[in-house]
C-alpha cells in the first residue's frame, strides 16, 4: 500500500471519529502520526468542506505545540484559511509555538486589522522580534531565516559554553551548530556541537571555533543562499546584518524548501504559467485560467505569423504539394531542438553553472552539437524525401532540417541570457514561446530553401 493510500486510510477513520465524537480514537491516532502527515491530512480535508470548521475540530484533538508544527507543514493558503477561521484568542497560542520563520511568514498573510489586534497583545520582545522578521522583504535571506538558533558570547569556557547550549537548547531549532558572537553582537565564528562535548571543560571556545564563518547578508537573494547551503552542504547557514551582527540562521530545510519552491516556479514559467498560490489541485478554477491564459492568447496571435509564412509561398506550395507533408516535421523537430537548449540554459543559469560570460564559449559547442544533431535528423528523413518526391525534395528536406534544427537550438541557447540581459526571468524563454518563434522561423526558413532549390 502507497503512502497516499495510507493517509487516505487515516483520514476516513479521523473524519469517522470526528463524527462519531471519539475524541479518544481520534486523539489516539493523531498521536501515532508524523506532523508532516498530519497537515496533508488535514489538507485533504479542507478541500472537501467549503468550511474548516471540520479541519479546525481534527486540529483540536492536537496538543498546542503539536497543533503549531502542523500548521507550519501546511501551503501558505491553507495557513490563510484555517488562521481566518480561529479566534484571536486561539491564533496568538498557536503563533507563540510556532518557530520565529514560520510565525512571520503567518502573520504576513494576515489582513493589517488582524495583525495589529495580534500585536498588541503580545509580549514587547516578541512583538519587536516578530515585526522585525515580517519586515524583510520577500525571498530574501532575512524572510526565510529563524531567530531559534544557539548563540554563545566569546571569552566563555567549554564548560560555561555547555551550560549556556543547555539553557538556550529548548527553543532552538538546531543545536549541531553553535555561533559565538562578540560584545557587539557580530559573528565572531563557529563549533560543532561534537567539538564542544569532547574539549576540556576549561578550554576557551575562541581557541576552538572557527573563524573563517561562511554566512550571507539579510538581503542575499533565497535562491543564492539555498546554492551555498548546498554547496558546502551545511547545516545551516548564518546570517548577519549591515553591522555584520548575527541576526538569524537559514537551516537546511528550510533552503531545500527554496529550492523545491525555485523549482516549481521556473517549470511553470517555462511552461508560460504564472506563479501559483499553493497546489494545482488547490488552485480556484478562475485562478488556474488567468494564469495560463494570457500568454496562450499572446502565442496565438504570434502564430500567425507562421500562417502569413505560408500564405506568402502559396504558389511554392500549390507547384509542389509533397512540401506540406514534410511542415509539421521540420518545424516541430527545430521546437524540440530548441527546447532543449533553452532548458538546458535556463537551469544552468539557474545553478549557477553558467553565466552572461560564458556565452561565446557556449554559442560555440552548441553549433556544433546542433549542426550534429541536424545533420543526423537530415540524414534519418531523406530517404522519405525521396520516396515522396525524388532526389531534389529529399535535398531541400535535409537542408531545411539542418538550418532549422541549427537555428532553433540557438535561438534557444541565446534567448534566455537576452531576457536575463533585459531583466526579466530566463525561465521565460522556455518551450511555448521558443517553439512559437521557431515555428514562424522554420515556415520561412523551409520554403524559402525549396524556393530557390525547386524554382517554384
Amino acid at each position: 500500500m502507497s503512502l497516499t493510500d495510507i493517509l487516505n486510510t487515516h483520514r476516513a477513520t479521523l473524519c469517522q471519529a470526528l463524527a462519531e465524537e471519539e475524541s479518544e480514537r481520534a486523539t489516539a491516532l493523531l498521536s501515532e502520526l508524523r506532523s508532516a502527515d498530519i497537515a496533508e491530512i488535514l489538507g485533504a480535508v479542507l478541500s472537501e468542506d467549503e468550511e474548516p470548521s471540520r479541519t479546525l475540530a481534527l486540529m483540536e484533538y492536537l496538543p498546542l505545540e503539536r497543533r503549531a508544527s502542523v500548521l507550519g507543514h501546511l501551503p501558505g493558503d491553507t495557513q490563510r484559511v484555517l488562521a481566518e477561521a480561529m479566534s484571536d484568542e486561539r491564533l496568538l497560542l498557536t503563533l507563540e509555538e510556532m518557530g520565529s520563520d514560520e510565525r512571520a511568514d503567518l502573520f504576513n498573510l494576515l489582513d493589517e486589522d488582524r495583525r495589529q489586534r495580534l500585536l498588541r497583545r503580545m509580549a514587547r520582545r516578541e512583538r519587536q522580534e516578530l515585526k522585525r522578521l515580517a519586515s524583510y522583504e520577500e525571498g530574501t535571506a532575512g524572510a526565510i531565516m529563524t531567530t531559534d538558533y544557539v548563540a554563545i558570547p566569546s571569552g566563555m569556557t567549554v564548560s560555561q559554553a555547555m551550560m549556556r547550549v543547555r539553557q538556550t537548547a529548548p527553543d532552538a531549532e538546531t543545536v549541531y551548530q553553535l555561533y559565538i558572537i562578540d560584545g557587539h553582537g557580530r559573528l565572531a565564528g563557529t563549533l560543532s556541537l561534537r567539538q564542544l562535548m569532547v574539549a576540556p571543560p576549561g578550554e576557551q571556545i575562541d581557541e576552538l571555533m572557527i573563524r573563517d564563518v561562511i554566512h550571507t547578508s539579510v538581503d542575499e537573494l533565497q535562491e543564492e543562499v539555498a546554492r551555498i547551503v548546498a554547496r558546502y552542504d551545511l547545516l545551516a547557514l548564518p546570517v548577519v546584518d549591515g553591522d555584520e551582527r548575527l541576526v538569524g540562521i537559514v537551516t537546511h530545510d528550510d533552503a531545500m524548501d527554496v529550492v523545491e519552491s525555485e523549482a516549481t516556479e521556473d517549470f511553470h514559467k517555462g511552461m508560460s504559467i504564472g506563479t501559483l498560490e499553493g497546489g494545482v489541485s488547490r488552485v480556484p478554477l478562475w485562478s488556474l485560467y488567468r494564469k495560463r491564459v494570457t500568454w496562450l492568447v499572446l502565442l496565438v496571435f504570434a502564430n500567425l505569423f507562421s500562417g502569413a509564412g505560408i500564405a506568402y509561398f502559396e504558389e511554392t506550395i500549390a507547384a509542389q504539394v509533397a512540401l506540406v507533408f514534410f511542415l509539421p516535421l521540420l518545424i516541430g523537430s527545430g521546437g524540440n531542438a530548441g527546447a532543449q537548449a533553452a532548458t538546458l540554459m535556463v537551469r544552468g543559469m539557474a545553478t549557477g553553472d553558467v553565466g552572461i560570460k560564458d556565452w561565446g564559449k557556449l554559442m560555440g559547442r552548441e553549433m556544433l552539437v546542433a549542426g550534429s544533431l541536424g545533420l543526423t535528423m537530415a540524414l534519418a528523413v531523406a530517404p522519405i524525401g525521396v520516396m515522396r518526391g525524388g532526389e531534389a525534395l529529399a535535398l531541400v528536406v535535409a537542408m531545411s532540417m539542418v538550418t532549422i534544427v541549427l537555428f532553433g537550438s540557438l535561438l534557444g541557447m541565446c534567448l534566455p541570457f537576452l531576457l536575463d540581459h533585459l531583466g526579466w526571468d530566463p525561465a521565460t524563454a522556455s518551450a511555448p514561446l521558443v517553439t512559437t518563434l521557431i515555428d514562424a522561423s522554420g515556415v520561412l526558413i523551409y520554403f524559402g530553401i525549396a524556393t530557390t532549390i525547386l524554382g517554384t
